[in-house]
């Protein structure tokens, strides 16, 4: 496993961690639709959906905004992803939020800050 994808995985577990927390029920995780996209968190909440692009960031450094590193095409193949999966669970006629998950750490791994906005 790359260290990128090691760093990702840290990434989607403090996402995935801060919302259980948060009273989110766990859906999927990357979640992928050959030549189509990957979901990388899929959580539920009172009966909506919430669809987290998780952003790693070493602290210290800077990066665009987590929302504005996901790009236009890269939202597109998002929602046509979660159309996929929300028609294989059978959830249709459900609200759906799209987040951004901006995961603060340090080089050694340890989570600084977990962040979780709409974009």
């Amino acid at each position: 496993m790359t260290e990128k994808r090691k760093t990702g995985n840290l990434g989607e577990d403090a996402v995935i961690r801060k919302m259980c927390m948060e009273g989110f029920t766990f859906v999927a995780r990357n979640f992928t639709v050959h030549n189509m996209g990957e979901l990388d968190v899929v959580m539920e909440k009172e009966g909506e959906i919430y669809v987290v692009e998780v952003k790693s960031r070493l602290e210290n450094t800077y990066y665009a905004s987590p929302e504005k590193s996901i790009p236009r095409s890269k939202r597109l193949k998002i929602q046509r992803t979660t159309s996929v999966l929300l028609s294989r669970l059978g959830k249709t006629d459900v609200n759906v939020h799209f987040l951004a998950g901006c995961v603060t750490h340090r080089r050694d791994g340890m989570i600084q800050n977990v962040e979780i906005i709409p974009f």
